[in-house]
């Protein structure tokens, strides 16, 4: 087998391979290492490579391929955002790590470790995973694969670079705002954002229930797999993966173009490709129709205070907060001066949106959304801004990604094409709490028609 393009086929497809006995767990390590090696000078997506524990975790993996064993993920190299715990490494969440190298895995990284995955290392994120970047004063930046002037978008930015340059065929990232669903389109990969406590992120409540794990991959199908391995729950829809090949049968799929602060300017490009993806959904036999769930006004609002008291207490728990970026100080200082009755109040105006929304999706199977709203940013483009500034700046680009946070709904990131620059777009496909089988058999209708993956980036 060409060991160069099972690395561009994905997790899925390399785990089948194993399977097989196609290739070896420690064979299609070494071309990962390989790959990584090449190009990881010029894209910067690792903080650490676990290069020798991955080599015995390939080798163990393999004596259980040998002896007939079969799980989804067993002997399959991926990467880790540096957000989960992976024992005997630091976990930095971009900056300087804070505390000593953990004993344990996290339950995340502990399942993917039971079921045989190699874990090949840490991805780069920027500093506490604050942004849709992935730069910080002590790694530097990561770099688009499809243009190195460009970011690969964050914060799961070094997940997301990491698969589309074919180092790895699926990576995990965690999503608190859109960083997942941001690097996936940014990067030409599919992404998905969990419902809130479908992957078990441990004892800790990140950033007031906005934030969960979700998984990265080439293909639908690459992201499926990791799911079956990282739900907690049993999964009353069947394997996730099966539902990447089963007909989604016609949807009722809402086109909407609002947000809880109106419907905020759009690239024309960037709208067109939403609309070019409503086409699609419809010549595939689907219902589209534009309409917009009840939002109300404030999902906007109940995201940043969340947010921004969620790093505040965050940092209040590290040894050394003068090591963080100045940037992330200040919003930590921001978030200090939010009062536990305005987060209350914010987390508990959750019920009714929650409420509303149950109503519309029992009338609408999907909700159809843009994306990423203006052109990809480059390196560098708020580099030495201040905390304001910065937040500001990305505010404009991510209008329709927070909602879905605070309510703690799935969207899968579903590539839409490329924009004058050749850099990719997305489009988002949002379902109801625990509708992951429903996004996951769309997206691998739509993926099935319309393949993302045969154009690969030229790094």
């Amino acid at each position: 087998m060409d060991l160069d393009e099972l690395l561009w086929a994905g997790a899925d497809a390399q785990a089948q391979a194993l399977r097989d006995g196609a290739v070896s767990a420690p064979d299609l390590l070494e071309a990962v290492l390989r790959r990584l090696a090449a190009v990881n000078p010029r894209l910067n997506l690792f903080r650490k490579v676990y290069a020798d524990a991955a080599r015995e975790q390939a080798a163990r993996a393999q004596q259980r391929l040998d002896a007939g064993e079969r799980t989804p993920l067993l002997g399959v190299p991926l990467a880790v955002k540096d957000d989960l715990d992976v024992a005997g490494d630091t976990t930095g969440l971009g900056g300087r790590a804070q505390f000593d190298p953990v004993e344990e895995d996290g339950p995340a990284v502990a399942r993917l470790r039971a079921a045989g995955a190699v874990l090949v290392g840490h991805t780069h994120t920027p500093d506490r995973c604050l942004w849709p970047f992935t730069e910080t004063l002590t790694y530097g930046a990561t770099r688009n694969p499809w243009h190195l002037d460009h970011t690969p978008g964050g914060s799961s930015g070094g997940s997301a670079a990491a698969v589309a340059a074919g180092v790895v065929g699926a990576a995990t990232g965690s999503d608190g705002g859109g960083s997942v669903r941001i690097p996936a389109s940014f990067c030409g990969i599919f992404g998905l954002k969990t419902t809130r406590g479908l992957i078990d992120m441990g004892p800790e409540e990140h950033w007031h229930g906005l934030a969960g794990i979700g998984p990265l991959g080439r293909r639908v199908a690459d992201a499926a797999s990791m799911l079956d391995v990282l739900a907690e729950e049993d999964h009353p829809g069947g394997l996730y993966r099966d539902s990447v090949d089963a007909d989604p049968g016609r949807l009722r799929i809402a086109l909407s173009w609002y947000t809880p602060l109106g419907k905020p300017p759009i690239e024309a490009q960037r709208k067109q490709a939403v609309r070019e993806m409503a086409d699609r959904l419809r010549a595939l036999g689907h219902e589209v129709v534009e309409a917009d769930p009840p939002l109300g006004p404030r999902p906007s609002p109940q995201f940043f205070v969340r947010y921004l008291r969620g790093v505040a207490d965050d940092v209040a728990a590290l040894p050394h907060p003068e090591w963080l970026e100045p940037r992330t100080r200040r919003i930590a200082a921001m978030g200090r001066r939010i009062p536990d009755r305005v987060l209350a109040r914010a987390r508990a105006a959750e019920s009714g949106l929650d409420s509303r929304l149950r109503g519309f999706f029992a009338d609408h199977d999907v909700i159809l959304q843009p994306g990423w709203t203006g052109r990809q940013p480059k390196i560098g483009r708020y580099h030495g801004s201040g905390a304001s500034a910065t937040l500001a700046g990305v505010s404009l680009g991510i209008p329709y990604f927070p909602t879905w946070n605070v309510v703690g709904y799935p969207v899968a990131a579903v590539p839409a094409g490329r924009d004058s620059e050749g850099l990719p777009m997305g489009v988002q496909l949002v379902g109801p709490s625990f509708g992951e089988h429903r996004l996951l058999s769309l997206a691998g209708q739509l993926e099935r028609a319309h393949p993302w993956t045969g154009e690969r980036p030229p790094v």
